[in-house]
């Protein structure tokens, strides 16, 4: 469903005259700012082990052909880089990219004043900072999963009228 609403163009791939009609997939459609930041039509979810787009569309929504729209609320492009990995993927990632997984990564001191939760990264010396916590390889790791689990879901009463729009907006190329 999702890139039947993409317009064609004539591209002439080998460079020969000879053009071709082709689905333009650098067109992209954007959130209107005032929707974006519109917190009453989305709900958080935290993204569980196996989890996939279609999943989570089929779990909302009744169709996992939406999974785009899951994808496209988060700003996901990369499914396999943005969109959380499985434990077992973790797991194996984490062990192929460190050598050791328990070694320090860098050293994190608490902010002082306005959000005093927040961590401050002061990188892998913490001669000024004796008594900055050491965050592994594996814990930063962790915590770049665990934000990727943090997902916004359009609520289901607005998403037809969020696909009408997306269709609407793709089929309008300037080419």
């Amino acid at each position: 469903m999702y890139f039947k609403n993409f317009p064609t163009i004539p591209y002439d791939a080998t460079g020969t005259g000879e053009f071709k009609s082709v689905k333009n997939l650098l067109r992209r459609v954007g959130i209107r700012a005032k929707v974006k930041s519109n917190t009453m039509i989305y709900d958080t979810y935290d993204v569980k082990n196996g989890e996939t787009p279609e999943s989570i569309a089929f779990k909302l929504y009744d169709d996992s052909e939406l999974h785009w729209v899951v994808m496209l609320i988060n700003n996901i492009t990369d499914r396999f880089h943005d969109w959380p990995m499985t434990e077992a993927q973790f797991l194996q990632y984490v062990n192929d990219k460190y050598t050791n997984v328990d070694a320090i990564h860098h050293y994190e001191i608490s902010q002082e004043s306005g959000n005093t939760k927040k961590k401050i990264d002061i990188g892998t010396d913490n001669t000024d900072y004796p008594t900055a916590t050491a965050i592994t390889n594996y814990e930063h790791e962790q915590e770049v999963q665990d934000d990727k689990r943090k997902i916004r879901l359009l609520s289901p009463t607005y998403i037809g009228q969020f696909v009408d729009e997306y269709k609407k907006l793709i089929s309008e190329s300037i080419i």
